[in-house]
């Protein structure tokens, strides 16, 4: 089976991922507690237009509108039985705004969470679990996806049922977790955790990281976390929001502008992330200035927090500027250093 994303990764140091699914559909007319993935069937005009745009903007890897795809999610919508049409349409949209492109564009199959709590928390069993992102899966794998995309998650029992259903299918994995101000997820894990759930799992994913979270500074500050624990050759994700989200006229805008963004993107892959897109909020334009940040700005050493901190804003204490920084592990496992630290 071909492996689009190795073969992409192997010709790239950094590949762009693309924008938010949810925000240009709401700008292309969804309404607030709409299904986005009906819109598959209903719209697909749109929905490609969005991938086109993204595409377009110099994405590398564009991700099906199938967040909410699983069979959990779609119950709100009196939709389980739909998972398959669903997921198949929003993967055949992607592929072909992806080989409408002129140059390799990875698939990427977009899973996320089910909404549900796992044992011992709550009701739903691994098993049970597994089945849900099989299912998904086989529909995403069928509609021509490249790679299964779990992202957003916090526990860790929803990860390990939803590697277990993906790796029935036989595509590669990308796994991301979301983390919060106190620099841990929902259910209370470490970016350092977290890397030692990704390389614990029985079948390995191809790349890991985190998306989504509380701004473009605390999804680097997750990425510097991540990669301080990853081995040397991990590949690792970075897929932040847009600024920080604010209610203003009846609508949820974001605070980054494509500066920021572009700042965010030079930060992140400093941080060590090798792929590296935008989550809620981020749009084409977006992106566009990410790739051209990333095809001009000169490589720097891994920023401190207080680096962070000062670029972006964290919601948390940070050592001062003489603290050793939280770059990745070098080919003997040390951690780098600036000059000065």
């Amino acid at each position: 089976m071909r492996n689009r994303l190795a073969e992409v990764l192997a010709c790239k140091p950094t590949l762009l991922a693309d924008g938010a699914m949810g925000t240009n559909l709401f700008a292309r007319g969804l309404q607030t507690g709409g299904c986005p993935e009906f819109w598959n069937i209903d719209h697909p005009d749109r929905v490609l237009a969005a991938h086109r745009e993204f595409a377009a903007a110099g994405s590398d890897i564009l991700l099906t509108n199938s967040f909410g795809g699983n069979r959990c999610r779609q119950k709100l919508h009196d939709a389980q039985d739909r998972v398959h049409e669903l997921n198949v349409a929003a993967a055949r949209l992607a592929r072909q705004a992806a080989d409408e492109s002129g140059r390799t564009v990875v698939v990427g199959g977009s899973m996320g969470p089910t909404g549900e709590l796992f044992l011992p928390l709550g009701p739903l069993t691994h098993d049970d679990g597994a089945a849900v992102f099989a299912e998904q899966a086989r529909a995403l794998a069928e509609g021509g996806a490249d790679v299964l995309w779990i992202e957003t998650m916090s526990s860790r029992e929803e990860v390990v049922a939803a590697v277990a259903g993906a790796a029935a299918v036989g595509l590669p994995i990308v796994v991301t977790m979301t983390f919060d101000t106190n620099g841990c997820t929902m259910m209370g894990l470490t970016p350092a955790d977290a890397v030692a759930l990704y390389q614990g799992l029985p079948v390995a994913p191809i790349a890991f990281g985190a998306n989504c979270g509380n701004g473009a500074g605390e999804l680097v500050a997750a990425a510097l976390g991540i990669a301080a624990a990853a081995k040397p050759g991990d590949v690792i994700v970075a897929k932040g929001n847009c600024g920080v989200p604010q209610y203003l006229e009846g609508h949820i805008h974001y605070s980054g502008t494509p500066e920021v963004m572009a700042s965010y993107a030079l930060m992140c892959r400093d941080a060590g992330a090798r792929i590296i897109g935008g989550c809620c909020g981020s749009t084409a334009v977006h992106i566009r200035a990410m790739v051209d940040a990333l095809a001009t700005g000169a490589r720097r050493e891994p920023p401190t927090l207080a680096e962070v901190d000062t670029v972006f804003g964290l919601h948390r204490p940070v050592a001062g500027p003489g603290a050793v920084r939280a770059g990745r592990r070098g080919p003997r496992g040390q951690e780098r250093r600036s000059a000065g630290g």
